[in-house]
């Protein structure tokens, strides 16, 4: 039986190495995102008829669990959430960030994945065989922030909380839940490393990067272990970058 994951935030970067390479691997996969364009170019690199297309707001309620019928419908179960879909702020002083930011930081990267999951324990509890796997994206910023990144911090943070009460409840019904903390994989987003990055001493840092496709193998990895089985947490970083040791 082909296995099906959904993949939010998979029309580009960390998203759409994971989607291509669970295809890779032999799954079905739902990509979701919020622009069908990049979506659609994601779908014509993997094998034909091996992904669904569905535009979602993560943010949106209805819009998730339209996302979560659509793939019940089309492939006929869930295996795996990977909760992935994240946004930034503009990076200035605490006493200068917006509410507006603020909200709309929260409201995809911890509703969003709150939604999801939701959705997800739904399709999952009910369906025969029982169960499957949520791994959350939740970065480096889960255990150490950058300057001024109080939004999208607080946020990582937070999806750490969400795994481990997603992880506990999950026991009950064979739903493992596990984090995947990632650092400085070249996507479109960490471009901008390769002039700079501020420091917490006020300068600024060409940081090392590392393949994109090391995240990807390693979610792989993760959703291919059988339901006995989960790890937890997990970090994969680009070896030189500045974390042990950070500030």
């Amino acid at each position: 039986m082909t296995k099906v994951a959904i993949v939010t935030g998979a029309g580009s970067g960390i998203g759409r190495a994971v989607s291509l390479a669970l295809v890779a691997a032999g799954w079905s996969v739902t990509l979701a995102g919020r622009r069908a364009d990049v979506l659609q170019e994601t779908a014509a690199l993997a094998a034909p008829g091996s992904t669904l297309v569905h535009p979602t707001d993560v943010s949106d309620e209805t819009s998730v669990d339209a996302l979560f019928d659509a793939t019940k419908a089309h492939f006929g179960r869930l295996d795996l959430l990977f909760n992935n879909a994240g946004t930034g702020a503009p990076p200035v002083p605490i006493e200068d960030h917006s509410l507006d930011h603020w909200r709309r930081v929260v409201d995809i990267n911890l509703t969003g994945a709150f939604l999801c999951t939701r959705a997800a324990f739904r399709l999952m509890k009910d369906q025969d065989p029982r169960g499957g796997r949520i791994v959350n994206n939740g970065s480096i910023s889960a255990h150490a922030p950058r300057p001024r990144s109080i939004a999208y911090t607080a946020t990582k943070h937070a999806i750490t909380g969400l795994t481990r009460s997603t992880a506990l409840d999950g026991r009950a019904y064979d739903i493992a839940c596990g984090q995947i903390d990632i650092g400085n994989a070249a996507t479109e987003m960490t471009r901008a490393m390769a002039k700079g990055v501020p420091q917490p001493d006020g300068t600024m840092k060409v940081e090392p990067t590392m393949d994109v496709q090391a995240v990807a193998d390693a979610v792989v990895y993760m959703a291919g272990l059988p339901l006995s089985a989960n790890v937890q947490f997990m970090t994969v970083m680009a070896t030189q970058m500045p974390f042990i040791g950070r500030g």
